[in-house]
């Protein structure tokens, strides 16, 4: 077995972080054999982990999320396994950042609304459907 890498933020918990770092992680390019065993025994030498979600529909196949109790062994899994060579592929770890995921997702609700509106009212978005002041 691989010796455990030294966590080198330990006992650094007051060192600030850029905002993007937090204790979930996106992984992506993963094989698709890879098993969750094997993904809690690469992930877990950066610390202890809370959860592994592997994904496992034709969209999400290839991809997991890795939850770790702390933020620094977080950071020190991303830096280290983001471009790691795995069963043929090089692993993309990225932060987790719900924010970008949900805006898309709302936008795209609210454009449907908008949508929906525009038909029900006969309005088409352009200039000539404004109302005329008599």
């Amino acid at each position: 077995a691989d010796p455990i890498p030294i966590n080198p933020f330990r006992g650094r918990q007051n060192s600030r972080l850029p905002p993007e770092v937090n204790r979930i992680l996106f992984v992506r390019n993963l094989p698709f054999k890879i098993t969750a065993e094997e993904l809690y025994d690469l992930f877990g030498r950066y610390g202890a982990i809370r959860q592994i979600r592997k994904g496992n529909t034709k969209e999400t196949r290839g991809t997991a999320f890795v939850v770790y109790e702390d933020i620094y062994d977080a950071k020190n899994a991303c830096d280290n396994l983001s471009g790691f060579h795995v069963l043929d592929r090089y692993l993309i770890v990225l932060y987790y950042q719900p924010n970008k995921q949900t805006k898309k997702a709302m936008l795209e609700k609210q454009q449907e609304e908008i949508d929906k509106m525009k038909a029900k009212y006969g309005v088409s978005g352009k200039e000539t459907d404004k109302p005329t002041k008599a």
